[in-house]
């Protein structure tokens, strides 16, 4: 394991730091947001249409 001697570093600096809230999502960001929605939506209609056969076949309907 490497050792460093770091000083005057940011890091140890008893200021708070800073979250950057003002920056637009850029267009890969936004495709794997939209990409991520897609998924959960598909995920949440296949647990719905499972669970509708699984009850159904509780019942002895199928």
């Amino acid at each position: 394991m490497s050792q460093h001697n770091i000083v005057g570093s940011e890091a140890f600096q008893r200021a708070p730091y800073v979250l950057i809230r003002g920056v637009r999502p850029s267009g890969r960001r936004r495709q794997r947001a939209r990409r991520l929605l897609v998924g959960v939506v598909a995920l949440a209609i296949s647990t719905a249409v499972g669970g509708a056969a699984a009850a159904l076949m509780l019942a002895g309907v199928i």
